[in-house]
């Protein structure tokens, strides 16, 4: 996702909460059309930033705020000297409030104002302020039509407060959305425009409180709490006389027949990580393979689930799945696993099992689904989990009582008490094998050294999703071990190991 400034605030809010927002700074003496007026300040420096040479402006508008919006960039832009058209998809009639006081200052500057039909052709910059917020069905005609037009005009696209067809309290399009260049939002960020979908739609991203009065924003309920370097939890630095034993001993079990690899990568990224001692139990055959590749770690060929027993007794921290398979082999490792009294780490196939109801996921966990395993544990479709990425992970937090991180564009880490965290980093080169087996032996390693569950499981998407578009920079054919030595880097960036 192209945000490419961390200069944004942290709190994420509903579409509902920013209204509530807009109606306090009304209440506290700010008029309405003033702040409109501000919005529409805020989006012409923008345009003007992005696009220095541009003169002409194409302008839709529907018949809500957002078209009051819109009608006071066509005024600002025609005050500046470019050729500027306003292109009516709402009827202006329609208009109320601040809104009709927007459209009639731009009457009275003379700025054209057409209807909109299939036939109007589209020029310079074009300017989304067709619809806000409130959006909560499918967008209908004349809008589809509207937004189509607008896709298909290649032309640059900005977006006032939200891209029009884009929900922004779930990220989910409706139906259809705008592809903007530009998002220019206003008040609060908006928690819609950080996940789901709206990677696709939304563009660089500009924000822009409005003079807001931080006391009244800082009093305010939100959403969630977008994940950035100053507000992520820490490992606290090391002593000089620091030993093994004081970092935590993980044991990563799966690496089932044909699988192998999926455990090594978790393996590797947990002794990267900062774990004290690395264990692995895996299939017998892949033994010499892992001492191989990691002499590191203690390797245990793993024939039955008693022959964990004894070991279960030496460590701190489990991460189980990665490569579990769904086989007895694994099935016997996992139930064993939850009956070991221990923080733990459930990926990729203990989810699958955990779903089918083989075994029963332990007090005080993390789990880490994608949407399809998300949707198996819920017992909803893939769909619907990507609908309203938010109330999944709340769902799935609750329903289990574990921390959650929902991966996938703007990923989610839920506690069980309704606290909500988002990470929007990351890059399209991503999109490979093996990623979701580093972020599980990273989380172990967070929480063999100590962090508590929700903690650890916010500085590992952050780390794991920083170095993913660290390294996406060089472009296709990432491999899932790129990353590991990138998040050692930024983990020793964001806490350095020793004072």
């Amino acid at each position: 996702m192209p945000h490419t400034k961390d200069e944004l605030p942290d709190v994420l809010y509903s579409a509902a909460q920013v209204r509530a927002l807009d109606a306090s700074l009304i209440a506290a003496g700010t008029a309405g059309f003033e702040l409109m007026q501000r919005a529409a300040r805020a989006t012409w420096r923008a345009l003007v930033r992005q696009w220095p040479t541009a003169n002409e402006l194409s302008v839709l508008v529907g018949h809500g705020n957002n078209a009051g919006d819109g009608y006071l960039v066509a005024v600002l832009a025609q005050r500046a000297g470019w050729s500027v058209r306003v292109l009516a998809v709402g009827d202006p009639q329609r208009l109320q409030g601040d809104a009709a006081s927007a459209h009639a200052e731009a009457v009275s500057e003379q700025v054209l104002i057409e209807p909109w039909t299939a036939q109007s052709g589209l020029r310079g910059i074009v300017l989304d302020a067709l619809l806000g917020t409130g959006l909560s069905g499918d967008v209908r005609d004349p809008y589809v039509s509207a937004i189509a037009a607008i896709n298909a005009s290649g032309l640059p696209v900005a977006a006032v407060d939200i891209p029009s067809g884009l929900c922004a309290d779930t990220g989910r399009i409706l139906g259809d959305a705008v592809h903007a260049d530009l998002t220019v939002t206003f008040i609060g960020l908006k928690v819609g425009l950080f996940t789901g979908d709206a990677a696709d739609v939304t563009g660089e991203l500009v924000f822009n409180d409005l003079q807001a009065d931080p006391q009244l924003l800082n009093g305010t309920a939100f959403t969630a709490r977008r994940l950035c370097i100053a507000n992520l939890p820490r490992l606290v630095s090391r002593a000089p006389a620091s030993h093994k034993g004081k970092f935590g001993h993980v044991l990563l079990i799966g690496g089932d027949r044909g699988y192998g690899g999926a455990i090594l990568l978790s393996a590797q990224s947990a002794l990267r990580s900062g774990a004290g001692m690395v264990s692995l139990s895996t299939r017998p055959e892949h033994v010499s393979p892992a001492l191989s590749r990691i002499p590191e770690a203690m390797v245990l060929g793993t024939s039955s689930a008693n022959q964990l027993m004894g070991l279960l007794e030496k460590v701190s921290v489990l991460v189980v799945g990665p490569g579990l398979g769904q086989a007895g082999w694994g099935r016997s490792l996992l139930s064993t696993a939850a009956n070991a009294p221990l923080p733990q780490v459930w990926d990729a196939d203990a989810l699958n099992l955990l779903a089918g109801g083989q075994v029963d996921l332990p007090k005080g966990c993390v789990i880490t689904p994608h949407p399809g395993e998300a949707a198996r544990l819920l017992g909803v479709s893939t769909a619907d989990v990507q609908s309203d990425r938010p109330a999944a992970a709340h769902a799935l937090s609750k329903k289990y009582t574990a921390v959650v991180v929902l991966k996938g564009a703007g990923s989610l880490i839920a506690h069980p008490d309704g606290r909500l965290a988002l990470c929007h980093q990351g890059h399209p080169a991503m999109a490979t094998a093996g990623l979701g087996d580093v972020l599980a032996g990273l989380l172990g390693a967070l929480l063999a050294q100590g962090m508590e569950p929700f903690d650890a499981a916010c500085l590992a998407v952050w780390l794991h999703a920083n170095a993913g578009e660290q390294q996406g920079k060089l472009g296709r054919g990432l491999a899932a071990s790129d990353l590991i030595p990138a998040i050692r880097q930024l983990l020793e960036e964001q806490a350095p190991c020793l004072k």
